[in-house]
């Protein structure tokens, strides 16, 4: 069995850019948020399920989710956001496995923003990886990347798992809180850490 390792952190710590560091180092890196995004692109596999249970509103004219309706939606009514995970949930799960089955590479990356929020992943993941800086480095970069509001981004983080508690779960620990050169430097040292639990992982 293939060493797989659960990658998360907060909004706007940098999942995105760590990952990228270990595809380009040639690791097999599966990202959930990428596998929502096609279940909810025009016509995708969610589609019909959010639409019937939601309503015609919240799919845009492409036949695509409305995401900024959505998400206004479901940050602002809890109900609205178990609904939306029930639907996408199981979906998300079953792509990410297959996907793994399939990927070649000493090791797996799986990108899951909500992985302490979920339980889904607790079979499939041996080691948890957590992106970390401060929470307004959290804001001020998801502000400039997303251009929402203050407001909004707060409440989006106010829907997570707490830093603290983010931090106590962590097996191992990027901080982006410097240049991306820092980054990459602790994306190679965890690369070369993983290529050895790897060898010394059971293959059944």
């Amino acid at each position: 069995m293939t060493l797989i390792v659960g990658l998360t952190g907060g909004i706007g710590c940098g999942k995105s850019s760590v990952s990228k560091f270990f595809s380009d180092l040639g690791i097999t890196v599966i990202d959930t948020d990428d596998i929502a995004r096609k279940l909810t692109q025009p016509h995708g596999l969610a589609i019909s399920t959010i639409q019937s249970t939601f309503g015609d509103t919240f799919i845009a004219a492409d036949s695509a989710l409305d995401r900024n309706k959505m998400r206004n939606l479901i940050f602002s009514d809890s109900d609205s956001r178990l609904k939306l995970e029930k639907i996408l949930h199981p979906l998300i799960l079953k792509e990410t496995v297959l996907l793994a089955k399939q990927a070649q590479t000493p090791y797996i990356i799986i990108v899951v923003p909500l992985l302490f929020e979920t339980n889904d992943y607790d079979n499939i993941i041996q080691r948890v990886l957590v992106i970390d800086c401060d929470e307004q480095q959290q804001i001020s970069r998801t502000m400039a990347r997303s251009q929402l509001s203050e407001q909004t981004v707060r409440t989006i983080m106010a829907a997570q798992i707490s830093r603290k508690a983010r931090l106590q779960k962590a097996d191992d620990l990027i901080i982006n809180n410097q240049d991306i050169d820092y980054l990459k430097t602790q994306v190679i040292q965890l690369h070369h850490k993983y290529l050895t639990l790897s060898r010394n992982h059971p293959d059944t």
